[in-house]
């Protein structure tokens, strides 16, 4: 997804402003109806669908609660940050708020988010709760999870003669020779598609005991590390691995049902295993998730991790914390909640729901959902929470990744002012 500018800049003022006002806001003077029952607002992004899901999830939790209404505000990705960061401003953030792990860090650290201690979280994993987790508290409650996977599209193997490769046992090496050997069939097909960003060089560094930034809000990786990582991208697109530049530039910027992967025209791609579906359904095929190429051939070493899909987090000036808590408790915990919305924001972080859904899930889904809790034992430490102004780093990958495909910049110095760039945009 690409990140406004506009919108980090806008939340960063506004949580600052929160910062500084002396009351609260949450509810304010709607906090109450005139019976004396709560009203909690409740904002989230999504499509028409998730808005359907949650607002029969809605429907559920007041029936258990009699006492309180939800008051459901939602919108597209696009406009849903900076909506937020202007209601935060004005001391008008909604209760109860859908919260990306990119953006928690603005909100939280300047005092927006309210640490969520009174929500039950003995039947979440820990490495799962730590992706709302600062050192100051727990300020997101994951209500799914993820994995990084390389989706692989079986139809395209079969047609270009190339046998599913050992994800247990694969390197990078392995990819790039099964790749290439795709491009070169002669089907008119690619190996792969561009590579997400920042998902792709986060599971690289790992591979390398390295993380793209750091506990203390560092950037992690230094000149050397970018152009390694360039020059890999680079030699995967002249070995015929990758599809020439121009190709890459529309796929990387491509909605799901256009990308290389999603019309079927290249054999692999780098997802979110909640992305299995949706890619599957595009490409009218019966995608397959795959492990993550390792430099050393070991699938423990592919740097996987469990991430959170989105997280739940309520306001600090919340005139009902109390009550929005007990909402995102029952949104996360409760089994009959967890029915309703299934997977549609990733597999349930609570592990007594997860398994409830997964008995009701078929074809791809089930398939995303056996991969997810199939590579568990192999996962590493959950990456640290992203520092204010990590969602700037996707377009600066993008670009430099760019440069190099097309010629205009060698590894090395794109390397040295990709890396210079990023640690601005984090400072």
């Amino acid at each position: 997804m690409k990140f406004k500018r506009l919108a980090q800049a806008a939340a960063v003022t506004a949580v600052s402003a929160l910062a500084l006002t002396a009351c609260g806001g949450g509810s304010d003077e709607a906090g109450s109806g005139g019976d004396g029952d709560v009203t909690l607002r409740f904002t989230w992004w999504g499509s028409d669908a998730r808005a359907q899901i949650t607002e029969q999830i809605i429907e559920s939790f007041e029936a258990e609660n009699p006492g309180i209404d939800v008051v459901p505000e939602y919108g597209d990705w696009n406009g849903y940050w900076d909506k937020l960061a202007t209601q935060t401003a004005a001391n008008d953030a909604p209760d109860i708020i859908q919260m990306d792990a990119q953006f928690l860090r603005e909100y939280a650290d300047r005092g927006a988010l309210l640490d969520l201690s009174g929500v039950e979280t003995s039947l979440i994993e820990d490495s799962v709760l730590d992706n709302g987790r600062t050192e100051e508290g727990l300020f997101g409650i994951t209500t799914g999870i993820n994995t990084p996977i390389i989706l692989a599209n079986p139809d395209v193997f079969s047609e270009a003669g190339v046998d599913m490769p050992d994800d247990s046992t694969w390197t990078w090496d392995d990819f790039s020779a099964i790749a290439q050997e795709i491009s070169e069939s002669g089907d008119g097909v690619y190996g792969a598609g561009a590579p997400a960003e920042p998902l792709n060089i986060q599971v690289w560094l790992r591979q390398q005991g390295k993380n793209l930034t750091t506990e203390d809000g560092q950037l992690g990786l230094n000149a050397a590390d970018a152009e390694a990582y360039l020059q890999h991208l680079l030699d995967l697109t002249e070995n015929g691995a990758f599809p020439q530049a121009s190709l890459i530039a529309e796929d990387q910027t491509a909605a799901v049902d256009q990308s290389l992967v999603g019309t079927g025209s290249a054999a692999m791609g780098t997802y979110w295993s909640n992305q299995l579906s949706a890619i599957g359904t595009a490409s009218g095929s019966d995608v397959v998730p795959l492990r993550y190429p390792s430099q050393t051939g070991d699938a423990n070493d592919a740097g996987l991790w469990y991430k959170a899909s989105m997280m739940l987090s309520v306001a600090a000036g919340s005139d009902h914390p109390e009550e929005a808590q007990a909402f995102v408790d029952y949104f996360v915990n409760n089994v009959d909640a967890g029915l309703i919305g299934m997977t549609e924001r990733g597999l349930p972080s609570n592990t007594e729901v997860r398994a409830a859904v997964a008995e009701e899930l078929e074809g791809m889904d089930q398939a995303s959902a056996e991969f997810v809790e199939a590579v568990e034992p192999e996962l590493g430490e959950v990456e640290p929470v992203p520092p204010v102004g990590f969602s700037e780093l996707q377009d600066i990958l993008g670009r430099y990744e760019l440069e190099v495909y097309f010629g205009r910049q060698s590894p090395a110095d794109a390397a040295e002012s990709m890396v210079a760039e990023m640690e601005l945009a984090i400072g």
